[in-house]
């Protein structure tokens, strides 16, 4: 699994409600974060999560898949025009 994909799931699973991030304010490291699973994000919820999760790589994937073919299009009418 990409990074990019992984970071697309991720927010999206923030955004959901099932993963609460917070940041060190205090650290020197700024960059570290803290993930910690909302009481949404229980065993009750893992198959709900596991879902949620290969439906957004589905999206990821068909969002990458469509830019590449418009990709391709833009290259062809470029050649076209030439």
């Amino acid at each position: 699994m990409s990074l990019g994909k992984i970071n697309y799931c991720l927010k999206s699973l923030i955004v959901k409600g099932f993963i609460k991030v917070n940041n060190f304010r205090n650290s020197n490291n700024k960059i570290q974060y803290s993930y910690l699973v909302t009481p949404k994000g229980t065993e009750e919820k893992a198959k709900l999560t596991l879902d949620f999760i290969r439906i957004k790589t589905q999206e990821y994937d068909t969002l990458k898949q469509e830019i590449e073919s418009l990709k391709q299009e833009a290259k062809n009418i470029d050649r076209n025009l030439l």
